[in-house]
């Protein structure tokens, strides 16, 4: 419907850069022991990413400082916007709290402060991967343990909570309800829930910021609901107001597209389209095993190239064969 790239990763940083929602989240979803420590109230968003620019497609972060009694920390949250299960996580996430500290070391600020790693997931695919480093290695030795850096993180599937288990304010619950239903089937079913529950947020004036937020990721991510059907569904269940306000916001997005050049926009769709194709060849022709050369495929810009690449997986026998293709 629209041209604009990654609405994942718009909506995640639009709703949870608001601090009180932040604040919100984080009081629903860390561990209890953890909430006991945190001082909420002394939470702050900072404007600092560590994500590696190759990787934006799939990871969006945000960083927040709190207090953990008497001494400052940060929590980490990282938004895995993949549509399979990456089992090295764990090993991503420590890179980028390495980035972290060394920031903290150039500040001159020491002691190293604490940070809780926090990962939200919303793929398609059911999460199987572990939420610890060690599980990565295999067969060490207890003689070497002492040797080998690990850790921890949180880590919340969306896809394993049931609708009414998704709890805390208005404008958090709906950007997960949005993230957790986006790429299942009949996703439009699940909007008047959601258009109802941002009545609310018409009566605060920063509300309607955030309503316009979450149209625009409807608008980008909804396939198979027309722009006038979104206006009638709003118009029921939200108010009149914002039914008139979704035209202006499809047209504004249309003109954006126009602006940025539809050829570029028409390159990335055949582009997109060949992705979704090779991965859905791999998982038929090689089950769960044949996702872990996505990562390889996400990287490859040439449409020749992917174009190739479909046509290995429906002869080749193995994955090692495909790797081929890809990097001749």
């Amino acid at each position: 419907m629209s041209l604009i790239s990654n609405p994942h990763d718009k909506l995640f940083k639009q709703i949870w850069s608001d601090r009180e929602t932040a604040r919100d989240f984080l009081a629903n979803y860390l561990p209890g022991e953890i909430i006991k420590l945190i001082d909420l109230n002394t939470l702050e968003i900072r404007k600092d990413s560590f994500i590696e620019p190759n990787l934006t497609e799939f990871f969006s972060d945000l960083l927040y400082s709190v207090s953990f009694g008497d001494q400052s920390g940060y929590i980490y949250l990282l938004f895995e916007h993949k549509s399979y299960t990456d089992k090295t996580t764990a090993l991503q996430l420590l890179s980028y709290m390495c980035n972290i500290w060394k920031l903290q070391i150039k500040q001159e600020r020491l002691p190293l402060p604490v940070i809780v790693p926090l990962v939200l997931y919303h793929g398609r695919e059911k999460w199987n991967g572990s939420n610890d480093l060690s599980h990565l290695m295999r067969g060490t030795h207890k003689q070497l343990l002492a040797y080998i850096p690990d850790f921890s993180f949180i880590f919340i599937d969306l896809s394993e909570y049931s609708d009414d288990r998704i709890k805390g304010a208005i404008l958090s619950r709906a950007g997960l309800l949005l993230l957790k239903h986006v790429f299942t089937p009949g996703y439009e079913k699940k909007l008047p829930e959601i258009f109802s529950l941002l009545r609310t947020l018409l009566e605060k004036q920063t509300g309607l910021q955030y309503i316009e937020t979450i149209i625009l990721y409807i608008l980008n991510t909804a396939e198979s609901i027309t722009v006038s059907d979104l206006k009638n569904m709003v118009e029921k269940n939200l108010s009149t107001d914002q039914g008139e306000m979704i035209m202006t916001l499809a047209e504004k997005i249309k003109q954006e597209g126009i602006q940025e050049g539809i050829q570029e926009g028409i390159q990335e769709g055949i582009r997109q389209g060949l992705i979704e194709a090779i991965e859905m060849g791999l998982h038929l022709r090689f089950g769960a095993e044949g996702y872990r050369i996505m990562p390889d495929i996400y990287r490859i810009e040439d449409i020749n190239v992917l174009r190739a690449v479909k046509e290995a997986v429906k002869n080749v026998k193995t994955l090692d064969e495909i790797k081929i293709v890809i990097n001749r």
